[in-house]
């Protein structure tokens, strides 16, 4: 089963620091990262996303356009099953709070807790095993 995470991010710094975080479960195969530098283009890959498993979207909130909170109820209208996790460098309440009614699992805030996002990350790979293991 091919596992697929999106990281939805405009700063292209950010599929580096990604691939480098998690560069042993990527060449491990555990999972794949695929990377959008917008929201529209996330749009298009999560249609696209074909016979992979997209287990889970990682969105920056502030991006030029469209923003990460206009992307989450549309990335839910077409994959209500993906859980979605929203990237801020400003956490304030009323963010998460947005963030949360639109249907965002959690809100993390830069810079990233790297061992709260792995977390995260095992715990939908624990859910998409399991979920193919089941008849």
């Amino acid at each position: 089963m091919n596992l697929l995470i999106l990281v939805v991010d405009d700063e292209p710094d950010v599929e580096a620091l990604f691939r480098q975080q998690f560069r042993r479960d990527l060449r491990a195969g555990r999972f794949a990262m695929e990377f959008a530098q917008s929201a529209p283009a996330a749009l298009q890959q999560i249609d696209n996303a074909g016979d992979a498993s997209l287990i889970l979207i990682l969105s920056d909130i502030n991006m030029p356009g469209m923003s990460g909170l206009e992307l989450l109820p549309k990335a839910k209208a077409v994959r209500p099953d993906v859980p979605v996790i929203m990237i801020t460098a400003y956490g304030d309440a009323n963010t998460k709070r947005r963030a949360l009614e639109n249907g965002a699992e959690a809100l993390l805030t830069k810079p990233i807790d790297f061992g709260a996002l792995r977390s995260q990350i095992d715990s939908c790979v624990e859910r998409a095993v399991y979920s193919s293991n089941t008849p």
